[in-house]
């Protein structure tokens, strides 16, 4: 779709309460936990982390991370140890019961400092990657589009994903039009099938940022956007997982995205032209969504591909993008 129109009024404005907001993320704790069922978690925030050269599941508390996967060698609650094992088999209650224990006897090596852990996409093997295109209406309208009548749906693979604080090596990309795209990103919990609204967002687990990052030339080369959005790398989310019983409305989320340092886009998704529901139900009614897959529910306005072509100045190598959203927290890449 051509992009033509840009409008003076998006802006980036910092909201006053999105960056404290944002970093106010939930820290699970044992009796907060302890009533977790043996499905999925509950009130736990999660996270991916590399350690020894394997990935695993961490827990974020006010200690720092647990490392779950020290944490059941030494306490032996039948717990799953990566995110995918919870995908598929649940254990939220096995997961408080190791929490429960670690804060009783704590030991050494179970907590890591979230400021020095290496972290991994906060989902790791998704079946699907479904991006939403086009889904607020300041975008739609920045870039001189009208309002979708149904969402437009395109495709990642999980060679894309990539993590909080990690690189896009995009000095090695047949492309020159670098762009950002700050997403809240669904993640599913529960098999779905021409679910109605009413009940999709049961079948959620939870939330995380995201950035739909996109090579713009690419993504004009033809008439279907994915190229310009599946080069490796190019899906970073995380670094947390916020189970979806701490987000009471999605819908409802400050999200902001900076460029070293600069706010490029700053909004709500109460601008989702499609709801989160409406998302769920949507894609369920053409395909089945499994746990741990993922949707990119689109982004705000203040893309680079919608100024005026004399103010279009790409991302380059050595270019550091944040990307923030309420309650879920702060991604944070670099380009190389």
């Amino acid at each position: 779709m051509s992009r033509r129109r840009f409008l003076t009024g998006a802006g980036a404005v910092v909201s006053g309460g999105l960056l404290a907001s944002a970093t106010e993320l939930p820290a699970a704790d044992s009796k907060s936990t302890a009533a977790a069922g043996d499905s999925m978690p509950r009130g736990m925030t999660l996270a991916t982390i590399r350690r020894g050269g394997e990935l695993g599941l961490a827990i974020r508390t006010p200690r720092g991370l647990l490392d779950v996967r020290q944490a059941e060698s030494v306490f032996k609650q039948g717990a799953p140890t990566t995110i995918d094992e919870v995908f598929r088999s649940g254990g939220g209650r096995a997961l408080a019961a190791v929490l429960a224990r670690a804060n009783d006897r704590p030991s050494a090596g179970l907590f890591i400092d979230e400021r020095e852990a290496q972290f991994g996409p906060c989902v790791t093997s998704p079946e699907k990657i479904i991006c939403v295109g086009l889904n607020y209406r300041k975008h739609a309208a920045e870039t001189g589009n009208p309002v979708p009548p149904a969402p437009i749906l395109f495709n990642k693979y999980n060679t894309a994903l990539n993590a909080h604080r990690g690189t896009i090596k995009v000095s090695q990309e047949p492309a020159a039009q670098f762009d950002y795209e700050v997403e809240l990103v669904i993640v599913i919990g529960r098999v779905a099938r021409r679910v109605g609204e009413a009940d999709a967002l049961a079948h959620v687990m939870g939330y995380c940022t995201g950035n739909d990052f996109t090579a713009r030339d690419l993504q004009r080369a033809s008439s279907q956007w994915m190229l310009g959005k599946s080069l490796d790398g190019f899906a970073p989310i995380g670094p947390w997982l916020v189970t979806a019983d701490q987000v009471a409305d999605p819908n409802r989320l400050g999200i902001e995205c900076r460029v070293n340092g600069e706010v490029r886009q700053s909004s709500n998704t109460a601008d989702m032209i499609f709801d989160c529901a409406h998302l769920v139900s949507y894609a369920s009614r053409h395909f089945t969504l499994k746990p741990g897959d993922i949707i990119f529910t689109g982004t705000p306005e203040g893309v680079i591909a919608g100024y005026p072509k004399e103010k279009q100045v790409w991302l380059k190598a050595g270019d550091q993008v944040t990307s923030t959203i309420e309650k879920l927290g702060e991604l944070s890449f670099r380009l190389t």
